[in-house]
């Protein structure tokens, strides 16, 4: 790219830089974009410039894989019920360990040494996520959130850090627990009020046909997504993706979107860009803002 084409890149992302000055962008970060160290240098990188630009970046992130193998390396079996893993007091240490500690760490670590803020945190620090347990005699410790501290992360955003959150909870008893990653994301965007909420995936977005990644669905109004449903558009591990989408659209977050992971430098063309490369969920009375042409 030669100096004339840099600039007109650059030109071209001033708009978008000062329309998304001081909003509250909740990224969950999960997938491939965390198993691979390339692509997770660039997510954190495009994070990290989001937030020097202006936005407010708070990250949520997962860990299945990463517990998977520290559990196999603790002879520990995993039994999932409906996609969530069954989580007594043994696998509870573990996750606990891996989520709170190895990878929030390193994440944590990863933006301070390409420049940035960060502090790495859990649900249970500050009291940051109350949780209820789902249904503790065939689930144990899995909870889904109560009650959001957003102080925590406001107090840590305005000092110019980017929270990294893992999804460790604290139920009604004061014990930690479990939160699958998408509901933790989704449930602190909306406490939050955010602006714009990013799931990441490991599939390019909705697509028409599940076979042809070029019939990606740039947009959905939310009032559509039931008839996606029934017509199988949305199916699979889609969605509790999509569900989470349309409910935080419905709960005070403006606008989500799910997006491919796997493509370096997603969150930068979604975001700096007329471009757009994921689905975007948004409300009927309100006009989706991703282009600005």
């Amino acid at each position: 790219m030669n100096s004339f084409d840099m600039a007109e890149v650059l030109t071209n992302a001033l708009p978008h830089i000062q329309r998304y000055d001081k909003k509250m962008v909740v990224i969950k970060y999960g997938g491939s974009a965390m198993m691979d160290e390339s692509l997770k240098k660039s997510v954190l990188s495009d994070a990290m410039l989001l937030a020097k630009v202006g936005m407010n970046v708070v990250i949520v992130h997962g860990g299945g894989p990463d517990i998977n193998y520290w559990l196999d390396k603790a002879d520990v079996t995993s039994t999932f019920v409906n996609g969530l893993r069954q989580t007594n007091l043994e696998t509870m240490e573990i996750v606990q360990m891996v989520l709170a500690g190895k990878i929030n760490k390193d994440l944590t670590r990863m933006i301070q040494s390409l420049g940035g803020k960060a502090m790495g945190i859990s649900g249970v620090d500050g009291g940051l996520v109350q949780a209820t347990l789902k249904n503790p005699e065939e689930l144990g410790a899995v909870g889904e959130i109560s009650q959001v501290n957003t102080e925590v992360i406001e107090d840590l955003v305005s000092a110019g850090y980017i929270p990294v959150i893992s999804c460790i909870g604290m139920d009604e008893d004061g014990n930690s627990c479990n939160i699958n990653a998408d509901e933790m994301a989704g449930g602190i965007a909306k406490a939050l009020n955010a602006d714009n909420f990013v799931l990441m995936s490991d599939v390019p977005g909705v697509l028409e046909d599940a076979s042809d990644p070029s019939t990606l669905i740039s947009q959905i109004e939310i009032n559509n997504v039931e008839t996606l449903y029934q017509n199988n558009v949305i199916s699979g591990g889609m969605i509790p993706k999509a569900s989470c989408c349309k409910d935080a659209v419905e709960n005070h977050v403006k606008q989500a979107v799910i997006l491919d992971g796997r493509i370096p430098h997603a969150l930068i063309v979604e975001f700096l860009t007329n471009s757009g490369i994921g689905t975007l969920f948004y409300k009927e009375e309100k006009e989706a803002e991703r282009s600005l042409t």
